[in-house]
C-alpha cells in the first residue's frame, strides 16, 4: 500500500483494482526489478532436505499451544 498510494501516486480505486501482476510490473516500471531472481531447484532441494515437513507437530510445540 505505501508504494502503490505513496510512492506510485495511485488512488485508492485504481490501487484496490489492480490485480497483484498489474501492481508489480507498476512497481517494475517505475523502479526496476526489486525482488531476487526465484530460488533455483536446487536450493529449493536443499531447503527440504534440511527442513522436512513432519506429519504431527513435535512434542515441545505441542505444549507451546497448550
Amino acid at each position: 500500500m505505501q508504494v502503490g498510494l505513496g510512492r506510485l501516486g495511485l488512488s485508492p480505486r485504481h490501487f484496490w483494482s489492480m490485480t497483484p501482476r498489474e501492481l508489480g510490473a507498476a512497481i517494475t516500471g517505475a523502479f526496476g526489478t526489486l525482488a531476487p531472481p526465484p530460488m533455483s531447484r536446487s536450493i529449493l532441494g536443499r531447503l527440504l532436505a534440511d527442513f522436512p515437513d513432519t506429519s504431527s507437530p513435535s512434542p515441545s510445540a505441542r505444549s507451546d499451544r497448550e
